[in-house]
């Protein structure tokens, strides 16, 4: 096996089927490369996306209403945010929510299996050695995240 990066238009990649003799394989299988490096890309941003969108709202927060007026006995420590955030909290997460969120922690540990899995498939790829196929993964890889990334402000 070349240990080397070489420009040759003859690879095979990751399986046997996919041997690549001439230049319209090589072109076909860079563009495929990079496709799949841009899904990966992506399959990142939409797991940190998923995340972050997936957040239980903030602990309960005392209202305006329920805060005690300078009149009240109260000292400011008794008051405070986190000596009120050390009082135990009776409430329980209804049902739906607890399905909502196992559903979604398989949906992202079935995501993380996805990329982990490209992953790997691209650094086998890029371990080929060859040169067209290795800017394929960089170009599919800047690509990717340039679409992918501003979405990650969109909540």
């Amino acid at each position: 096996m070349q240990m080397t990066f070489g420009v040759s238009s003859s690879v095979t990649l990751l399986f046997d089927f996919w041997d690549v003799h001439g230049p319209a394989g090589m072109v076909l299988s860079v563009f495929v490369v990079l496709l799949l490096t841009v899904f990966y890309e992506v399959l990142k941003v939409w797991r940190v996306w998923l995340g972050r969108s997936s957040k239980l709202a903030p602990p309960h927060c005392p209202d305006a209403a329920s805060l005690p007026s300078h009149s009240d006995s109260i000292s400011v420590l008794e008051s405070s945010p986190s000596e009120s955030s050390l009082t135990p909290m009776a409430s329980h997460p209804p049902v739906s929510n607890t399905r909502s969120s196992w559903l979604l922690h398989c949906i992202q540990t079935v995501l993380h299996m996805l990329q982990v899995s490209l992953g790997y498939m691209l650094m086998l790829c890029v371990m080929s050695y060859n040169t067209w196929i290795f800017l394929g993964v960089i170009v599919g890889s800047v690509l990717g995240y340039f679409i992918s990334f501003p979405l990650l402000g969109q909540n």
